[in-house]
């Protein structure tokens, strides 16, 4: 998550979508970088408008624009496949090693979870059931949209740099099997496709 103060502008990190390299990129010019523990650095929503947003309120006497990315469902689920592949998965339990994406998916759908496949959902993470959500939320596959925008709200140059990069890995995905994500996280889907 960054903050910044000026432009009363803050960033959330949506999981998955370039966060690490965005914050790299714009940590010299944020006022509030949080980037470990993963669970601030991720700070979903819900989260931001419970804890953080009001004391930004109250200190700046104005409410902040929060903007965040979204990644296409499918391909948002492909790179926790792959990130979970790498050396260094703290847990064994979640690695992903062995398994065909075809399987992390049926994981990922079955009620309880492996924990390989507990990643939660960019829908609940980004748009709350109650309360406010994102004031501007862009799509990952067009992150120069992204960066043109706090380009110009930040009168910064940003270069993004290439980090925690997944290893390469096949994301063929059965037919059947994505019928039933897209039946299943029909709200990931559904709040994507309200992207511009």
């Amino acid at each position: 998550m960054l903050v910044f103060w000026k432009e009363r502008l803050v960033y959330l990190a949506t999981p998955k979508t370039g966060s690490t390299a965005i914050e790299a990129a714009l940590e010299s010019v944020a006022s509030v970088v949080i980037q470990r523990p993963p669970e601030l650095k991720h700070t979903a929503v819900r989260h931001y408008w419970e804890f953080i947003a009001p004391y930004l309120q109250r200190a700046a006497d104005e409410d902040f624009m929060v903007v965040a990315m979204m990644r296409e469902p499918v391909s948002w689920l492909g790179s926790w496949y792959r990130y979970r592949q790498r050396d260094g998965v703290p847990r064994p339990e979640r690695r992903t090693n062995g398994l065909s994406f075809t399987e992390f998916v049926e994981g990922y759908l079955d009620d309880p979870q492996p924990a390989y496949a507990q990643v939660g959902s960019q829908a609940q993470f980004l748009a709350p059931q109650r309360g406010p959500g994102i004031d501007r939320l862009f799509r990952y596959e067009h992150i120069a949209g992204f960066v043109a925008f706090l380009e110009e709200r930040l009168d910064f140059e940003i270069t993004l740099p290439r980090l925690n990069v997944s290893p390469e890995a096949p994301l063929d995905l059965a037919p059947e099997t994505e019928a039933k994500l897209r039946a299943a996280r029909a709200r990931d889907f559904a709040l994507y496709d309200t992207l511009p």
